[in-house]
């Protein structure tokens, strides 16, 4: 019994010590610590900064404020014939019928001057602005321009209207956010946002655009509706959207508003678009192309000519000179060289910075207004006087300054010399030289329908097959 006592306190002695040493030495006695899971320290290169500020919410409603009561909604109605029963065509009955289309429109000045797409009031025999207000106005069309697909309106109202102003849509970037305000579905003035997708982008194919891409919800009705930043400046007029469906899909695209400001002035000032021409000829540099021409450059615009007697001649741009960028604005494709053009009119002085045989130069070049046109298969077209279509008793038209060598003999042989005017080409009435690019481009560059007024007098239709 006494071997089993001290047994006893033997062992709960030396459970005592071991308790003791273990708080001694393992346990901070002073103060319990909670348990914790500590991660593992990593030691990759972070981009952490604990003074945040992008994450903070973007405040639409000064833009929204200032824009909604600018854009209006525009309806164009166009008389047309036609038969709308079987009654009516058995005899003859045509029908006058009332077709509507309908868009949007921006108000930029305070005395009613409106722009819009050209596509929006093309072929209307009437057209009807109502503001954000539900107020109702006739317009008068003050001109087009279907190159860039803006077309000038003015309304007279009795007191001065809200106007958004331009910005400078050069200046705009990629993920910049924007807003996109309409008339989609004939509903009053609606806002969507978005960001800005790309830049200088061209849909034909043919390098004839130059389109601002954004993913701002647009829809139908939104067409000539205003892209706005978020100050609430106008940066682009919206105009197309890319989609099977013919709604809204994520692509979007907008006139920038330096093309259309310059549209705008021109139309008001000589009734049609001047431009400005820098008399080279070549194409955009990609993988391919840089290839082909022998260079390592990969961004820009190559020259493989100059056209004699512009500004790019006098200047001394030559043949293999890579231009990169104008009056400090790159150029990375056509787009981005035929959108910077669209802003500048004759006379206007550039500064163009090259690349020749590998060694930067900046040249300064007056840009020049176009006056001719090659036409395939006809030959070169010029502005006529008012004296030469006042003699052959036509008010437009653009005159052949050179019958192409091909095919001059058969020309000739029908009566058609230099001095015959062009009226038509391609179902495409021709007033301008930009008339006549337009037409071309409907095609392919190419010319199924051509109509002249012979130095006789009289005139005459060719088509083409």
């Amino acid at each position: 019994m006494k071997k089993f006592l001290t047994l006893v306190c033997i062992s709960a002695l030396g459970g005592a010590l071991t308790l003791g040493t273990y708080k001694q030495f393992f346990e901070d006695s002073s103060t319990p610590k909670p348990i914790e899971n500590q991660a593992t320290a990593s030691f990759f290169p972070v981009n952490l900064n604990t003074n945040l500020n992008g994450g903070t919410n973007v405040d639409f409603t000064t833009a929204a404020d200032k824009t909604v009561h600018s854009v209006v909604h525009v309806k164009n109605t166009t008389l047309s014939k036609g038969y709308t029963s079987l009654e009516d065509l058995f005899r003859g009955r045509p029908q006058q019928q009332e077709q509507i289309g309908t868009g949007s429109g921006v108000i930029i000045s305070p005395d009613g001057y409106i722009i819009t797409n050209n596509h929006v009031i093309d072929g209307a025999q009437s057209i009807e602005i109502t503001t954000n207000g539900n107020k109702t106005y006739d317009a008068e069309l003050v001109g087009t321009d279907p190159n860039t697909d803006i077309a000038l309106l003015k309304i007279e109202a009795d007191a001065p209207l809200d106007y958004t102003t331009f910005g400078d849509s050069n200046s705009v970037r990629i993920g910049e956010w924007v807003l996109a305000v309409g008339n989609p579905f004939n509903l009053n003035s609606t806002v969507t946002a978005g960001i800005i997708s790309a830049k200088s982008r061209d849909l034909s194919g043919r390098n004839t655009q130059s389109f601002i891409q954004t993913d701002a919800a647009v829809n139908p009705g939104n067409s000539g509706g205003a892209l706005v930043n978020i100050k609430g400046e106008l940066i682009g007029i919206n105009t197309a959207i890319s989609s099977q469906t013919g709604s809204y899909i994520g692509y979007s695209f907008a006139v920038p508003s330096n093309i259309a400001r310059k549209v705008v002035e021109d139309l008001m000032e000589f009734g049609n678009v001047q431009n400005g021409i820098l008399g080279v000829i070549g194409g955009e540099l990609n993988g391919k192309n840089a290839k082909d021409f022998g260079v390592d450059q990969t961004e820009g615009f190559y020259v493989t000519d100059v056209q004699k007697g512009t500004g790019a001649e006098s200047a001394g741009i030559q043949k293999g000179d890579i231009i990169q960028r104008i009056d400090g604005i790159t150029i990375s494709k056509f787009s981005d060289l035929k959108g910077f053009l669209n802003t500048k009119s004759p006379e206007d002085q550039v500064e163009v910075e090259i690349l020749r045989n590998g060694i930067p130069q900046s040249l300064m070049v007056t840009l020049e207004k176009l006056t001719t046109i090659d036409i395939p298969i006809l030959g070169t077209l010029q502005e006529p006087s008012k004296e030469v279509l006042y003699n052959l008793d036509v008010d437009y038209g653009l005159q052949v300054s050179e019958l192409s060598e091909t095919h001059r003999k058969d020309w000739e042989s029908d009566g058609i010399s230099e001095g015959s005017v062009v009226t038509e080409i391609n179902e495409v009435k021709i007033n301008s030289i930009n008339d006549a690019q337009r037409a071309l481009e409907k095609y392919s560059n190419r010319v199924l329908r051509i109509a002249l007024v012979k130095n006789n007098g009289e005139k005459v239709v060719y088509r083409f097959r």
